[in-house]
């Protein structure tokens, strides 16, 4: 890629960025748009008066900034104490990327790229008029100059060491003294139980679960075993569905002439009537699969128990209860708002098999990629391209175009493709039977990121470098080892557009929600005006490991094209003040795992810096520097030892609960005289959502106890 490419998807990316943002400014102000950008805020009634919104004619048509200094103003307590410990480890993520580029670009720019520059490299990258100028390709072989880059290769690993060590401990007292803060959760309270015996003397489950527990824990307090009644779940949300077109239906008839046109040619489908009767049959259904009698043939081998003491309660999570470990399996009950209840009853070894099945569709999922990947590296060496297809030759015909096509186009149709993985991995998570959305979300994070890792940064590599060396290879055989380093540094190009369009261009799109928006719109003009919010939960599973992407592209290039550094700098920046304002107005925080996040995170960025130091390794050997190959060697070494030192003291804070803390808390209940009251919710608060009353406008249906 030239420079007139690079400089092409700046422009466009750049252009697209500032309408997306100066739209949202302006849209966001509007008060039609609220259930669009205001929706948490509606929810938790947080907009006040006027829906917090600026009347006419008071700066509500003139577009403003304001938010995104109103976003780096956000205290980390305002953070931790409105949206929990995983937003601030998302918002800690973000400032990882802007302490660590912000030094590494003026690293980069102060030495790397003048050493890189002014070096006499190749002939044919200068008169290419090829961004490799900056890279370390054009550093001749066997130069001492690339002692300057091993020097700024030590300098670039230990900072970003220190770094992780720093967030690692912080983030582990964060976690600590989050726990002490929210003394009073439910989960602290309650352990999960699976595998559970039937008792010898009755045949039921909950009468095993409350003589073990009672027998061996002097402060067991209840039990609620697990139903599998599936069907009323789905009823239940039948039902709502139904009391929501029935509101729907009243509405539309006092709406606009097109409301009441489409009424008009759809009322013998959606008679309000006939929708009455049949909410009122599916909660008489529901009242009957209530009843006792039903509920005690779907019993299921698995019970939340609750105790007195948190200290017992941690005790039992993490011992092994019988002789076998299959039997009475016990963990951390996830908080009652995480729990996906449909999935607690299927049993170990139909989770093996789901695990298997996820594994294969990951596979295919996988190899399906590496076409469009292909793809894209075969539009990147658009000048291969042309030397063996001619026809190809014609795009130059129109000026400017061939900018677009090998500058913006590969990242943009990369990106497209990128944007739909994350949703596919965390179907995949689904069926694997996690018993958490958090506990999905995770997997989720690590399938994405391994995923991108393999298809995104190695495969676009590799398949650039194929279509690189495919003609030249045969032609010189031995220089196959030198070009293919000078192909590896020569994807930086391509990875400074990808960054480019999703930085500016998706954290922009991100913003603006124009999905979203043009629903609304849509919805508006045809069913008629809703204020119903769209709210739905932070998406760690898409925003930590794409994150966690440019921070390893960023990493493994900071010595090889420090060009990119800058512009993963203003990544970063756009990233954090955008995210910010998604938490405070748009997303939900539906569960808080105390940072369970940031060891996933850890891995990823060791991962980058092990990375770099392999591809530095080898590039000095291509570059005939034998003597700075073998020193970057105690390097990787010193990082490998660095993470299994924060596998020893950091992880198992992360893993487990202290007892101290517990201990600590537990007085704080006597001193207050609150233990009770507290066990008392959390019996409550894992009470199987189908036993709870169904709170719909047109009639209350109660379990039936016969």
């Amino acid at each position: 890629m030239d420079a007139e490419g690079l400089l092409a998807s700046a422009a466009i990316n750049l252009g697209l960025a500032l309408v997306a943002l100066w739209l949202f400014s302006l849209l966001k102000k509007q008060p039609g748009n609220a259930p669009v950008y205001h929706p948490r805020r509606m929810t938790t009634g947080d907009l006040g008066a006027g829906g917090g919104l600026l009347p006419l004619g008071h700066g509500r048509l003139t577009p403003s900034f304001r938010w995104i200094g109103a976003a780096f103003r956000l205290s980390e307590e305002d953070v931790l104490r409105r949206h929990g410990l995983d937003a601030l480890v998302v918002v800690r993520l973000f400032k990882f990327g802007i302490k660590c580029f912000s030094v590494c670009s003026i690293v980069g720019l102060g030495i790397l790229a003048p050493t890189n520059y002014t070096s006499e490299g190749r002939a044919d990258i200068r008169r290419s008029n090829s961004m490799e100028l900056f890279t370390v390709t054009n550093v001749t072989r066997g130069s001492n100059r690339l002692w300057v880059h091993f020097l700024c290769l030590c300098f670039i690993s230990f900072y970003v060491v220190y770094l992780l060590h720093k967030e690692y401990s912080e983030i582990t007292l964060r976690r600590i003294e989050h726990l002490k803060y929210h003394y009073k959760r439910h989960d602290q309270y309650t352990i999960l139980v699976r595998g559970i015996p039937t008792c010898p003397d009755h045949g039921t489950y909950g009468c095993y679960v409350d003589h073990f527990f009672s027998k061996h824990y002097q402060t067991y307090q209840s039990y609620q075993i697990v139903h599998d009644i599936g069907n009323i779940e789905a009823l239940q949300k039948l039902a709502s569905s139904i009391e929501k077109r029935i509101q729907r239906k009243r509405e539309t008839r006092k709406c606009n002439i097109l409301g009441r046109i489409w009424s008009k040619f759809t009322s013998e489908a959606t008679h309000i009537h006939n929708h009455e009767e049949k909410l009122k049959n599916v909660q008489e259904t529901i009242r009957f699969l209530q009843c006792e009698n039903m509920l005690k043939q779907k019993e299921v081998p698995v019970a939340f128990v609750s105790f007195k003491s948190r200290l017992e309660a941690a005790q039992a999570a993490e011992m092994q209860q019988l002789v076998s470990p299959l039997s009475l399996v016990t963990t951390y009950a996830p908080e009652p708002t995480d729990i996906i209840w449909k999935n607690l009853s299927i049993p170990f070894w139909r989770m093996a098999m789901f695990k298997l099945g996820v594994f294969v569709a990951a596979f295919l999922l996988t190899v399906f990629f590496t076409v469009p990947v292909t793809a894209v590296q075969g539009i990147v060496q658009f000048e291969k391209i042309k030397r063996w297809f001619p026809p190809a030759r014609a795009v130059q015909l129109i000026p400017g175009l061939n900018s677009v096509v090998t500058g913006y186009l590969p990242s943009m149709i990369l990106n497209g493709f990128i944007y739909l993985v994350p949703f596919a991995m965390l179907g995949m998570a689904s069926f694997e039977g996690c018993v958490a959305n958090s506990q999905k979300e995770i997997k989720a994070c690590n399938m994405v990121f391994y995923f991108l890792l393999g298809n995104v940064f190695f495969l676009s590599i590799l398949s650039g470098s194929l279509l690189d060396q495919i003609g030249e290879s045969f032609e010189h055989p031995m220089n196959i080892p030198n070009r293919l380093a000078s192909a590896v540094s020569a994807q930086s190009d391509f990875f400074i557009t990808y960054i480019l369009t999703n930085g500016m261009s998706g954290f922009s799109l991100e913003v603006l929600q124009f999905g979203l928006l043009i629903w609304q719109f849509l919805k508006a003009h045809s069913l008629g005006h809703s204020e119903e919010p769209y709210l739905y939960g932070f998406p760690y599973f898409r925003v930590v490991p794409i994150v966690s992407l440019a921070i390893l592209i960023g990493v493994v290039y900071a010595v090889v094209a420090p060009l990119l550094l800058p512009i993963l700098l203003i990544y970063f920046l756009l990233g954090y003040a955008v995210y910010i304002n998604q938490m405070e107005d748009v997303y939900e925080i539906t569960y808080d795992t105390c940072g369970q996040y940031w060891p996933n995170i850890h891995r990823y960025i060791f991962l980058s810096v092990a990375l770099m130091q392999i591809t530095m390794i080898g590039l000095f050997g291509l570059k005939s520097k034998p003597g700075a190959s073998f020193a970057t060697i105690p390097l990787l070494v010193l990082n490998i030892l660095f993470n299994e030192y924060c596998k020893v003291r950091f992880l198992p804070t992360f893993s487990h609960r202290p007892v101290q803390v517990a201990k600590q808390s537990d007085e704080l209940d006597e001193a207050e005289g609150m233990t009770e009251c507290n066990v008392d919710n959390a019996i409550c608060a894992y009470r199987t959502p189908w036993m709870r009353p169904t709170n719909l406008e047109s009639s209350s249906v109660q379990p039936l106890n016969v």
